[in-house]
């Protein structure tokens, strides 16, 4: 099992507060990394300064803020393990995480990415994830069709996986993890380690997915490509389309409440282009 592998990126915006902690459950890990790649997303805030005195054997890199695609894009490039394992800065692992998912991997060598169960913290207090939120192995493309059904602080994936899918799509502020998982799980089965082996923090402010209305619309555009993109089965395909056309529908409707008709005459057509008719028109 070879630990020097493994490049750890963390990509950050304007989190100091937090970003310690994910950065000390790193260093705690059983097994160590070779290296761990902050990349600064334009932060104001005193995150250079942490990192230098706090964390000094991390390498840092600070780009004008692009989005957390364009920083973990930066992460990968800069990385020199064949192995690539992210942590958002308000996540935390546990501290075999590392260990037992390369021992996992080592037992199952044909898998180039995997992920594991985790820990839900909303507002301080732990959680159990809806039913929709379970997490599962194999060959889940399915499964990716609805929501995320991967958390990037779990996954520890083959370099090569990712330049063979193609990195994260800069164009999508959000969802562009549900666009990852959606091109990695229609050509391959992935792995997944069944206990706990992050913590996953959410509730506060400045979450990615609180500063978007109609976050199907991004999803759309990942479901739009991956249906373009030739690699899925007749029957993939299909089931693909159908959650298109029902998260269409989903957008659409919350448009029409906020009066942004141009957006549904878009989304009408495009729902159209699939064999979709609104409900609502039908």
């Amino acid at each position: 099992m070879n630990s020097a592998a493994v490049s750890v990126i963390i990509p950050t915006h304007n989190r100091a507060s937090v970003l310690a902690r994910a950065l000390r459950s790193v260093a705690s890990q059983t097994l160590r990394p070779e290296e761990v790649i902050v990349v600064d997303d334009g932060s104001t805030d005193e995150t250079q300064e942490l990192i230098a005195r706090d964390f000094p054997e991390a390498t840092y890199i600070r780009q004008e803020n692009q989005g957390v695609s364009a920083a973990r894009n930066c992460g990968i490039a800069r990385a020199s393990g064949n192995w690539v394992a992210f942590l958002d800065s308000d996540d935390e692992w546990l501290a075999e995480k590392l260990e037992k998912q390369l021992e996992a991997l080592e037992a199952s060598p044909e898998y180039r990415l995997c992920h594991s169960e985790e820990i839900w913290i909303r507002g301080g207090r732990r959680v159990n994830p809806m039913k929709k939120h379970a997490k599962h192995g194999g060959w889940i493309f399915r499964k990716c069709l609805p929501l995320c059904a991967i958390s990037p602080s779990s996954v520890l994936v083959r370099r090569d996986l990712l330049e063979e899918v193609g990195l994260f799509d800069t164009a999508l502020p959000v969802c562009e993890d549900y666009d990852m998982w959606l091109r990695i799980c229609s050509r391959h089965a992935v792995l997944f380690v069944e206990e706990p082996l992050i913590i996953k923090h959410g509730g506060h402010a400045d979450q990615l997915s609180r500063r978007y209305w109609g976050m199907d619309r991004f999803r759309i555009r990942a479901l739009e490509k991956i249906i373009e993109s030739g690699h899925l089965t007749p029957e993939d395909r299909q089931a693909a389309v159908d959650v298109l056309i029902e998260k269409t529908e989903v957008y659409m409707n919350g448009a029409r409440k906020r009066g942004k008709w141009s957006e549904v005459d878009e989304y009408r057509k495009r729902m159209e282009t699939y064999g979709g008719t609104p409900r609502s028109e039908a």
